[in-house]
């Protein structure tokens, strides 16, 4: 399948959002081209749409009700097209209270998406889609990835 959404953020250049709807789209987008085992972590400043893209992927990957950011919860589980992960590293002080909240066994359950990932870079496995989430002087967002190597 072609990764249309994928390649574009994993370009130099990476894509820029000027609205959060614009930034939900594109997560909207990107689900199209994922996979059950799929892995992703979301890295950014306070405010920098990584909730939002978040909410367009579970959007995109058709599920059930509204998602939101598991900032106290630590983790979110959605049903859709795959079970779907949604963590927030934020408050999390070490990988055991990662480990304790069941990220391990997640991964190659369903989508996982880590907010805050940059927190813990040595859990992801290869492959996984690390995104970068910047603010721009406009108010915009420009958002570029990389595969975990």
């Amino acid at each position: 399948m072609l990764s249309v959404a994928i390649d574009r953020l994993l370009a130099p250049q990476g894509v820029v959002c000027a609205r959060p709807e614009d930034t939900r789209a594109l997560g909207e987008a990107v689900a199209a081209e994922l996979t059950a085992g799929t892995v992703l972590s979301l890295e950014g400043p306070l405010g920098a749409g990584k909730t939002q893209f978040a909410l367009g992927l579970a959007k995109g990957l058709s599920c059930d009700g509204e998602a939101s950011s598991p900032s106290f919860a630590v983790m979110h589980e959605y049903a859709g097209k795959w079970p779907v992960f949604h963590f927030d590293f934020y408050r999390l002080k070490d990988e055991d209270e990662l480990l304790t909240a069941g990220f391990d066994d997640c991964v190659p359950a369903g989508v996982t998406i880590a907010e805050w990932g940059d927190k813990f870079p040595e859990v992801f496995p290869t492959g996984a889609l690390r995104l970068r989430f910047d603010l721009l002087p406009d108010g915009g967002r420009r958002i570029t990835g990389e595969r975990v190597p």
